[in-house]
Protein backbone atom coordinates (compact mmCIF):
# COMPACT_ATOMS: atom_id res chain seq x y z
CA UNK A 1 0.00 0.00 0.00
CA UNK A 2 1.22 3.45 -0.82
CA UNK A 3 -0.15 6.91 -1.29
CA UNK A 4 0.54 9.01 -4.28
CA UNK A 5 -0.61 11.54 -6.80
CA UNK A 6 -3.00 10.73 -9.63
CA UNK A 7 -5.43 7.83 -9.85
CA UNK A 8 -4.53 6.27 -6.52
CA UNK A 9 -5.67 8.27 -3.50
CA UNK A 10 -3.52 8.72 -0.38
CA UNK A 11 -3.36 5.45 1.52
CA UNK A 12 -5.31 3.47 -1.08
CA UNK A 13 -4.38 -0.05 -2.03
CA UNK A 14 -4.58 -1.01 -5.70
CA UNK A 15 -7.74 -3.01 -4.98
CA UNK A 16 -9.40 -0.02 -3.32
CA UNK A 17 -8.39 2.16 -6.25
CA UNK A 18 -9.87 -0.33 -8.73
CA UNK A 19 -13.13 -0.51 -6.81
CA UNK A 20 -13.38 3.27 -6.62
CA UNK A 21 -12.78 3.64 -10.34
CA UNK A 22 -15.39 0.97 -11.08
CA UNK A 23 -17.96 2.77 -8.91
CA UNK A 24 -17.19 6.05 -10.69
CA UNK A 25 -17.55 4.34 -14.07
CA UNK A 26 -20.92 2.87 -13.04
CA UNK A 27 -22.19 6.26 -11.88
CA UNK A 28 -21.11 7.79 -15.18
CA UNK A 29 -22.84 5.06 -17.20
CA UNK A 30 -26.01 5.35 -15.14
CA UNK A 31 -26.12 9.12 -15.60
CA UNK A 32 -25.76 8.73 -19.35
CA UNK A 33 -28.43 6.01 -19.47
CA UNK A 34 -30.86 8.22 -17.58
CA UNK A 35 -30.20 11.09 -19.98
CA UNK A 36 -30.67 8.81 -22.97
CA UNK A 37 -33.96 7.56 -21.53
CA UNK A 38 -35.31 11.12 -21.36
CA UNK A 39 -34.13 11.87 -24.88
CA UNK A 40 -35.67 8.69 -26.23
CA UNK A 41 -39.04 9.46 -24.72
CA UNK A 42 -39.03 12.88 -26.35
CA UNK A 43 -37.97 11.32 -29.63
CA UNK A 44 -40.72 8.71 -29.53
CA UNK A 45 -43.36 11.38 -29.06
CA UNK A 46 -41.97 13.26 -32.06
CA UNK A 47 -41.92 10.17 -34.26
CA UNK A 48 -45.47 9.30 -33.31
CA UNK A 49 -46.47 12.72 -34.56
CA UNK A 50 -44.56 12.07 -37.78
CA UNK A 51 -46.22 8.64 -38.11
CA UNK A 52 -43.07 6.87 -39.26
CA UNK A 53 -42.58 3.14 -38.63
CA UNK A 54 -39.48 2.18 -36.62
CA UNK A 55 -37.04 -0.63 -37.30
CA UNK A 56 -34.86 -1.26 -34.22
CA UNK A 57 -31.49 -3.04 -34.27
CA UNK A 58 -30.94 -5.19 -31.17
CA UNK A 59 -28.44 -7.83 -30.18
CA UNK A 60 -25.77 -8.97 -27.76
CA UNK A 61 -22.79 -6.65 -27.31
CA UNK A 62 -20.13 -6.80 -30.06
CA UNK A 63 -22.51 -8.54 -32.48
CA UNK A 64 -21.89 -5.81 -35.06
CA UNK A 65 -25.02 -3.69 -34.66
CA UNK A 66 -23.39 -0.31 -35.22
CA UNK A 67 -21.42 -1.60 -38.21
CA UNK A 68 -24.67 -2.82 -39.75
CA UNK A 69 -26.34 0.51 -38.90
CA UNK A 70 -23.54 2.33 -40.72
CA UNK A 71 -23.98 0.09 -43.76
CA UNK A 72 -27.72 0.60 -43.95
CA UNK A 73 -27.60 4.35 -43.42
CA UNK A 74 -24.18 5.18 -44.90
CA UNK A 75 -23.60 6.98 -41.59
CA UNK A 76 -20.42 7.14 -39.57
CA UNK A 77 -21.58 5.93 -36.18
CA UNK A 78 -18.86 4.94 -33.70
CA UNK A 79 -18.35 1.19 -33.94
CA UNK A 80 -15.97 -0.47 -31.49
CA UNK A 81 -15.31 -3.93 -30.13
CA UNK A 82 -16.00 -3.04 -26.52
CA UNK A 83 -18.84 -2.98 -24.03
CA UNK A 84 -21.32 -0.10 -24.14
CA UNK A 85 -19.80 1.36 -27.31
CA UNK A 86 -23.34 2.54 -28.08
CA UNK A 87 -24.94 4.25 -25.11
CA UNK A 88 -26.69 7.09 -26.93
CA UNK A 89 -29.01 5.08 -29.20
CA UNK A 90 -28.79 6.50 -32.68
CA UNK A 91 -31.69 7.20 -35.01
CA UNK A 92 -31.70 7.77 -38.75
CA UNK A 93 -34.50 8.37 -41.20
CA UNK A 94 -34.29 6.07 -44.21
CA UNK A 95 -36.34 6.40 -47.39
CA UNK A 96 -36.39 3.38 -49.68
CA UNK A 97 -38.67 3.39 -52.69
CA UNK A 98 -39.93 -0.06 -51.66
CA UNK A 99 -41.02 1.05 -48.19
CA UNK A 100 -41.33 4.81 -48.02
CA UNK A 101 -39.66 6.58 -45.07
CA UNK A 102 -38.97 4.78 -41.79
CA UNK A 103 -36.75 5.24 -38.73
CA UNK A 104 -33.78 2.94 -38.14
CA UNK A 105 -32.71 2.80 -34.47
CA UNK A 106 -29.41 1.46 -33.13
CA UNK A 107 -29.54 0.37 -29.48
CA UNK A 108 -27.16 -0.44 -26.64
CA UNK A 109 -25.73 -3.96 -26.68
CA UNK A 110 -27.06 -6.62 -24.32
CA UNK A 111 -24.77 -8.20 -21.72
CA UNK A 112 -24.94 -10.92 -19.09
CA UNK A 113 -24.63 -10.22 -15.38
CA UNK A 114 -25.29 -6.51 -15.67
CA UNK A 115 -24.71 -4.78 -12.30
CA UNK A 116 -28.00 -4.45 -10.42
CA UNK A 117 -27.74 -0.66 -10.24
CA UNK A 118 -27.70 -0.44 -14.04
CA UNK A 119 -30.42 -2.94 -14.90
CA UNK A 120 -33.42 -0.58 -14.78
CA UNK A 121 -31.72 2.26 -16.63
CA UNK A 122 -30.27 -0.12 -19.21
CA UNK A 123 -33.64 -1.62 -20.00
CA UNK A 124 -35.22 1.82 -20.19
CA UNK A 125 -32.98 2.60 -23.17
CA UNK A 126 -34.49 -0.43 -24.94
CA UNK A 127 -38.06 0.88 -24.79
CA UNK A 128 -37.61 1.77 -28.46
CA UNK A 129 -37.82 -1.91 -29.28
CA UNK A 130 -41.23 -2.38 -27.67
CA UNK A 131 -42.81 0.26 -29.91
CA UNK A 132 -40.97 -0.74 -33.09
CA UNK A 133 -42.72 -2.31 -36.05
CA UNK A 134 -39.77 -4.60 -36.80
CA UNK A 135 -36.68 -5.79 -34.89
CA UNK A 136 -33.37 -6.73 -36.47
CA UNK A 137 -31.74 -9.18 -34.03
CA UNK A 138 -28.04 -9.09 -34.89
CA UNK A 139 -26.06 -12.20 -33.90
CA UNK A 140 -22.32 -12.83 -34.08
CA UNK A 141 -22.39 -16.05 -36.09
CA UNK A 142 -18.74 -16.70 -35.24
CA UNK A 143 -19.20 -16.52 -31.46
CA UNK A 144 -18.98 -19.98 -29.81
CA UNK A 145 -21.59 -18.74 -27.26
CA UNK A 146 -23.95 -17.72 -30.04
CA UNK A 147 -26.94 -19.72 -28.80
CA UNK A 148 -26.53 -18.44 -25.23
CA UNK A 149 -26.38 -14.85 -26.49
CA UNK A 150 -29.54 -15.35 -28.55
CA UNK A 151 -31.34 -16.70 -25.49
CA UNK A 152 -30.19 -13.76 -23.36
CA UNK A 153 -31.45 -11.21 -25.89
CA UNK A 154 -34.78 -12.99 -26.32
CA UNK A 155 -35.25 -13.08 -22.56
CA UNK A 156 -34.76 -9.32 -22.19
CA UNK A 157 -37.06 -8.60 -25.14
CA UNK A 158 -39.75 -10.66 -23.44
CA UNK A 159 -39.20 -8.84 -20.14
CA UNK A 160 -39.64 -5.38 -21.67
CA UNK A 161 -42.81 -6.40 -23.52
CA UNK A 162 -41.36 -6.71 -27.03
CA UNK A 163 -42.05 -10.42 -27.42
CA UNK A 164 -44.77 -9.87 -30.06
CA UNK A 165 -42.79 -7.45 -32.25
CA UNK A 166 -41.91 -9.15 -35.58
CA UNK A 167 -38.20 -9.72 -35.98
CA UNK A 168 -35.51 -10.88 -38.37
CA UNK A 169 -32.48 -12.81 -37.12
CA UNK A 170 -29.30 -11.51 -38.71
CA UNK A 171 -26.34 -13.88 -38.47
CA UNK A 172 -23.48 -11.43 -38.90
CA UNK A 173 -19.70 -11.85 -39.41
CA UNK A 174 -19.90 -14.70 -41.93
CA UNK A 175 -16.56 -13.37 -43.19
CA UNK A 176 -15.06 -15.08 -40.14
CA UNK A 177 -16.58 -18.44 -41.02
CA UNK A 178 -15.35 -20.88 -43.65
CA UNK A 179 -17.73 -21.99 -46.43
CA UNK A 180 -20.67 -19.87 -45.27
CA UNK A 181 -22.44 -17.93 -48.01
CA UNK A 182 -24.85 -15.04 -47.68
CA UNK A 183 -28.42 -16.35 -47.62
CA UNK A 184 -31.97 -15.47 -46.63
CA UNK A 185 -34.37 -17.97 -45.12
CA UNK A 186 -37.94 -16.73 -45.04
CA UNK A 187 -40.32 -18.08 -42.42
CA UNK A 188 -43.84 -17.72 -41.12
CA UNK A 189 -44.66 -16.97 -37.44
CA UNK A 190 -43.82 -18.24 -34.89
CA UNK A 191 -40.56 -18.94 -36.75
CA UNK A 192 -38.34 -15.96 -37.51
CA UNK A 193 -36.85 -15.25 -40.93
CA UNK A 194 -33.06 -15.15 -40.94
CA UNK A 195 -30.34 -13.57 -43.05
CA UNK A 196 -26.68 -14.59 -43.06
CA UNK A 197 -24.38 -11.69 -43.99
CA UNK A 198 -21.26 -9.69 -43.26
CA UNK A 199 -21.85 -6.10 -42.25
CA UNK A 200 -18.08 -5.57 -42.49
CA UNK A 201 -17.80 -6.52 -46.17
CA UNK A 202 -21.37 -5.75 -47.22
CA UNK A 203 -21.97 -9.29 -48.43
CA UNK A 204 -25.65 -10.23 -48.07
CA UNK A 205 -26.94 -6.69 -47.45
CA UNK A 206 -29.21 -6.84 -50.50
CA UNK A 207 -30.85 -9.94 -49.01
CA UNK A 208 -31.39 -8.10 -45.74
CA UNK A 209 -33.01 -5.20 -47.57
CA UNK A 210 -35.45 -7.63 -49.21
CA UNK A 211 -36.22 -9.12 -45.80
CA UNK A 212 -36.83 -5.68 -44.26
CA UNK A 213 -39.12 -4.66 -47.13
CA UNK A 214 -41.16 -7.82 -46.61
CA UNK A 215 -41.09 -7.38 -42.83
CA UNK A 216 -42.55 -3.87 -43.12
CA UNK A 217 -45.13 -5.02 -45.65
CA UNK A 218 -48.02 -5.06 -43.20
CA UNK A 219 -47.30 -1.45 -42.20
CA UNK A 220 -47.21 -0.09 -45.78
CA UNK A 221 -49.89 1.32 -48.10
CA UNK A 222 -49.02 0.81 -51.78
CA UNK A 223 -51.48 2.02 -54.43
CA UNK A 224 -52.04 3.85 -57.73
CA UNK A 225 -53.96 7.12 -57.92
CA UNK A 226 -55.28 9.20 -60.80
CA UNK A 227 -55.62 12.82 -59.74
CA UNK A 228 -57.34 15.40 -61.98
CA UNK A 229 -55.68 18.82 -62.42
CA UNK A 230 -58.06 20.38 -59.91
CA UNK A 231 -56.63 18.06 -57.21
CA UNK A 232 -53.25 19.81 -57.37
CA UNK A 233 -53.38 20.58 -53.63
CA UNK A 234 -53.66 16.87 -52.77
CA UNK A 235 -50.82 16.06 -55.16
CA UNK A 236 -48.66 18.71 -53.48
CA UNK A 237 -49.40 17.25 -50.04
CA UNK A 238 -48.41 13.77 -51.22
CA UNK A 239 -45.09 15.12 -52.45
CA UNK A 240 -44.62 17.05 -49.23
CA UNK A 241 -45.05 13.84 -47.25
CA UNK A 242 -42.61 11.98 -49.57
CA UNK A 243 -45.28 9.46 -50.49
CA UNK A 244 -44.96 9.56 -54.30
CA UNK A 245 -42.74 6.90 -55.89
CA UNK A 246 -43.38 7.86 -59.51
CA UNK A 247 -45.64 10.08 -61.61
CA UNK A 248 -46.75 10.17 -65.23
CA UNK A 249 -49.15 12.60 -66.88
CA UNK A 250 -52.13 11.23 -68.84
CA UNK A 251 -53.44 12.72 -72.08
CA UNK A 252 -56.28 14.41 -70.22
CA UNK A 253 -53.84 16.17 -67.88
CA UNK A 254 -54.45 13.86 -64.94
CA UNK A 255 -51.52 12.77 -62.76
CA UNK A 256 -51.00 9.02 -62.53
CA UNK A 257 -49.26 8.47 -59.19
CA UNK A 258 -47.62 5.46 -57.61
CA UNK A 259 -47.95 6.11 -53.87
CA UNK A 260 -46.32 4.31 -50.96
CA UNK A 261 -46.57 5.25 -47.28
CA UNK A 262 -46.91 3.86 -43.79
CA UNK A 263 -50.52 3.03 -42.96
CA UNK A 264 -50.49 5.38 -39.99
CA UNK A 265 -49.23 8.34 -42.03
CA UNK A 266 -51.69 7.57 -44.82
CA UNK A 267 -54.66 7.46 -42.48
CA UNK A 268 -53.59 10.69 -40.80
CA UNK A 269 -53.27 12.44 -44.16
CA UNK A 270 -56.66 11.13 -45.28
CA UNK A 271 -58.37 12.44 -42.15
CA UNK A 272 -56.57 15.80 -42.18
CA UNK A 273 -57.34 16.49 -45.85
CA UNK A 274 -60.82 14.96 -45.60
CA UNK A 275 -60.27 13.18 -48.90
CA UNK A 276 -61.91 9.99 -50.13
CA UNK A 277 -58.92 8.53 -51.99
CA UNK A 278 -61.08 5.65 -53.20
CA UNK A 279 -62.54 8.11 -55.71
CA UNK A 280 -59.07 8.53 -57.24
CA UNK A 281 -57.99 4.91 -57.44
CA UNK A 282 -56.42 4.16 -60.80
Amino acid sequence: QKGGIGLRGPGETQLETDRRLIRERMRWIQARLERVTRQREQGRRGRKRASLPTVAIVGYTNAGKSTLFNRLTQADVYAADQLFATLDPTLRKIHWSETGPFILADTVGFIRHLPHDLVAAFRATLEETREAQLLLHVIDASDPRRDENIEQVEQVLDEIGAETVPRIRIYNKIDRLASIEAKWRDAEPPEEPSVWLSAKTGKGLSLLKEAIVRGLGDTIVDLKLKLPPEAARIRARLYQQQMIISETVADDGSSLLHVRSSKVAWERLRQKEEVDFNAFMA
